[in-house]
This record gives C-alpha cells, sequence and structure tokens, in this order.
C-alpha cells in the first residue's frame, strides 16, 4: 500500500507543476495583454488547486499513516537534526499545506474580482508564490533531498 500511494504522489505532483505552470503563464499573458478571463483561465487555476488539495490528501495519508518519513520519522529522538527526516517530517508537509492554501485563496480572491485585468494580475500573483513554494519543496536533490523524478 506505501509503494502505491508514493507512486501515486510522486506522479501526480507533474499534474501539479504542469497545471501551476499553464495558470501562471495564463495569468501573466491575460495581465500584460488585457485580455478577458476566459473560463479557459478560471479550469487552469481550478485544475492547478484542485490537484495540489489532491496531492495534500495523498501526503497526508502518507504521512500520518503509511510512510517511514512522516510522523514516524519525527517521533524519534534528534529527528529535527536529521535533514532528511527533518525534510519529510516537517518542512515538506508544513510548506506543501501552505502552498495549497495560498492556491485556493487565490482561487476565490480571483472569482470575488470583478476587473478581468485584476484578476488575472492577483491570479499570477497567488498562483505564482503557490507554485514557487511547490518547485521549493519537491525533493529534487539541488537543496533538499533527492527522491527520483519518475517512480517505476
Amino acid at each position: 500500500m506505501y509503494q502505491s500511494l508514493l507512486l501515486i504522489h510522486s506522479w501526480s505532483r507533474w499534474f501539479v507543476l504542469i497545471f501551476g505552470l499553464i495558470a501562471v503563464y495564463r495569468a501573466y499573458v491575460g495581465w500584460t495583454a488585457r485580455r478577458p478571463f476566459l473560463s479557459a483561465d478560471n479550469g487552469m487555476g481550478a485544475s492547478f488547486s484542485g490537484f495540489m488539495w489532491l496531492q495534500v490528501l495523498i501526503g497526508l495519508g502518507l504521512y500520518f499513516g503509511l510512510s517511514p518519513w512522516g510522523l514516524n520519522a519525527m517521533k524519534q529522538a534528534g529527528a529535527m537534526k536529521d535533514p532528511t527526516k527533518r525534510f519529510f517530517g516537517l518542512e515538506h508537509v508544513v510548506v506543501m499545506i501552505l502552498a495549497a492554501i495560498v492556491a485556493q485563496v487565490g482561487r476565490i480572491v480571483v472569482k470575488k474580482t470583478s476587473d478581468a485585468t485584476l484578476k488575472h494580475r492577483k491570479a499570477l500573483t497567488y498562483f505564482g508564490i503557490a507554485l514557487v513554494l511547490v518547485l521549493i519543496m519537491i525533493p529534487w536533490g539541488i537543496w533538499n533531498p533527492y527522491r527520483p523524478l519518475f517512480r517505476f
């Protein structure tokens, strides 16, 4: 069960990244070109936010039950001194939940805004911040523990 959930969590991050990049790109182009806020713009933001929350739910399943790097690692003495245990036991979880919250708040703020240019600017701001947080906390191996880009 652990391997299956980890595989799903690993592969679905690509949907978060793809929809996040598309949402940020569409927001930037819409803002700079002063074009109307289309249903496709709304759909990309919804997809980005939705996949973010899917990742959070899968990640919490790993964290609280199945993963040796989640809550189980944090219960061990000296976990905060071990960079890998600290990353997966605290940093990754907290920042990714924060990123999902930022993306969701962005969706709400964009929906409540009436001006199209302002919608694009707010979408760019919120989705851009959420995407940067995601990019920082994915275990690429640059500044955090390395994990394979594609699990099989």
